[in-house]
């Protein structure tokens, strides 16, 4: 598909709402695929961190 000028291209032929927001979407599917499990993980680690330091001083 062929634009004459950048606005042309950002419109997207009218259908600019849904394009965008299908892009947006999908970023923000992408993102949270990342950043959750990592979260999760660094967690995760300090728990079990505290759960040792918890009981070495038992």
């Amino acid at each position: 598909m062929s634009f004459d000028s950048f606005s042309d291209f950002l419109a997207m032929g009218h259908h600019a709402l849904y394009v965008w927001s299908a892009y947006g979407i999908c970023l923000s599917v992408l993102t949270l695929n990342v950043a959750l499990p990592l979260l999760a993980r660094r967690r995760y680690l300090q728990q079990e961190a505290r759960r040792l330091r918890w009981e070495n001083q038992k």
